[in-house]
């Protein structure tokens, strides 16, 4: 694998990348008898288009993917639920609805009037559309029953009077390896991107009169593209309804405050900017000196706690002040005389 890197003030109309720059991928492509080109950045149906065209050689055809065809990829292989597919497909449809241009070279007319046949006229391309259409329809409403379920769960533990808390983060940040150790469960782990890609949610009983619904998201990712985000709402609503935000943050990626600000920022754009969060170091093993602490202000309020969620140093202290949430949660609110 090779990466090519390059700086424009606007990205080309065309091609995204300048004349110069798509030759000089050709050139590499040609040295590593590469097939394909990947885009860090999302590209428009003409641009993915016209480069395909331009970095084809001979007979042999260039495949170019961008930012949000790897993360469908990526998603479609780690969604296991039902609903995690329904999202996976959905997000795909829409996605494929703006590449349509791509995958038909003719245009010629159909004939025919009934359903998949298309109407007299009816050019190809807009057949598609209409099948994806009608395909991205059903889904959104199996998808919409799936949610009154969820809403009806959500709405029993909100009657319950249990604290709501969701684990956000960037992806890879450790947070089900947290969540299994927080609630001595079994969900999935794995070191790579979106583990975990439907929600997972379970009681923890923390001590006397101290109870959490803890809940383990989907992890997020910079520039996460808006129709991920859309067709996730579902999956995402638990960071929205949640009482307390546990955003888990890598600590020993050079990177983390970054990340922190990716993840704050899709938080926005669901609606939860303005859930509580509690900022939790994880992965202190692989920082040197770096030791389990809870950081307070001088008012005494938690600011930040150090962890790793992989040998349990600084667990209890957390689990401690999730029990201090929890108990001030359930503590009745004093009425006026």
């Amino acid at each position: 694998m090779q990466v090519i890197r390059g700086r424009r003030d606007r990205p080309d109309a065309a091609l995204f990348a300048g004349s110069g720059k798509v030759d000089e991928i050709k050139a590499a492509m040609h040295e590593h008898r590469a097939k394909i080109v990947v885009f860090d950045h999302t590209l428009s149906a003409a641009q993915a288009r016209n480069l395909e065209r331009a970095l084809s050689e001979g007979g042999t055809p260039a495949r170019v993917f961008d930012r949000t065809d790897v993360i469908l990829d990526i998603f479609a292989q780690r969604a296991r639920s039902h609903e995690g597919k329904l999202q996976v497909e959905l997000a795909r449809l829409e996605h494929l609805s703006t590449r349509l241009v791509r995958g038909w070279t003719h245009l010629e007319r159909q004939r025919g009037s009934l359903g998949k046949t298309g109407g007299p006229g009816e050019k190809q391309i807009e057949l598609d559309r209409r099948l994806i259409g009608d395909k991205v329809k059903k889904l959104k409403e199996r998808i919409r029953k799936i949610e009154r379920v969820r809403d009806t769960q959500r709405s029993a533990r909100t009657r319950s009077g249990v604290l709501r808390v969701s684990l956000v983060g960037y992806t890879n940040a450790g947070k089900s390896t947290l969540f299994n150790r927080l609630a001595r469960s079994g969900a999935f782990v794995a070191d790579q991107l979106f583990a975990t890609l439907d929600t997972t949610t379970r009681r923890v009983w923390l001590g006397d009169n101290a109870m959490i619904a803890l809940s383990d998201t989907v992890g997020f990712i910079r520039d996460l593209p808006h129709s991920l985000v859309e067709s996730f709402k579902a999956t995402l609503e638990e960071a929205v309804q949640a009482d307390l935000l546990l955003h888990v943050v890598d600590s020993a990626n050079p990177r983390y405050r970054e990340q922190i600000d990716a993840v704050n920022t899709v938080l926005e754009e669901i609606g939860a900017a303005d859930v509580p969060q509690l900022l939790v170091y994880n992965q202190i093993d692989r920082v040197p000196g770096m030791q389990p602490e809870i950081v307070r202000d001088t008012h005494g309020k938690i600011l930040n706690i150090k962890v790793s969620a992989y040998t349990g140093a600084g667990i209890e202290s957390l689990r401690e002040a999730l029990a201090g949430a929890a108990r001030d949660a359930s503590r009745p609110i004093p009425t006026a005389a």
